[in-house]
């Protein structure tokens, strides 16, 4: 038998998706280098797929397996990543 879980604050998700997005711009016109600037915008691009995964996916409120299955293919993409990274220079 299955156990209900809370309806999550959709209007508070939403709220913090628009604030990091608003980060995301504000992060644009920092004067710093265009290395930290990538890094910076690829922080916030994965804190915000992580709040859609977590409660528009309602990954938060399902079993460490299915967490693990949508977490492998990003961790691939990270490993393959750093595998290509010396050609690419």
């Amino acid at each position: 038998m299955a156990t209900a879980h809370a309806e999550p604050n959709y209007i508070g998700v939403f709220w913090w998706l628009l604030a990091l997005t608003i980060l995301e711009i504000a992060v644009i016109y920092l004067p710093i280098t265009k290395l930290f600037i990538a890094i910076l915008l690829i922080g916030l691009a994965m804190s915000k797929a992580a709040l859609v995964a977590l409660y528009f996916m309602h990954l938060k409120f399902e079993r460490l397996t299915l967490g693990m299955i949508a977490l492998t293919p990003f961790v691939l993409c990270v490993f393959l990543i750093l595998m290509i990274s010396g050609d690419i220079s």
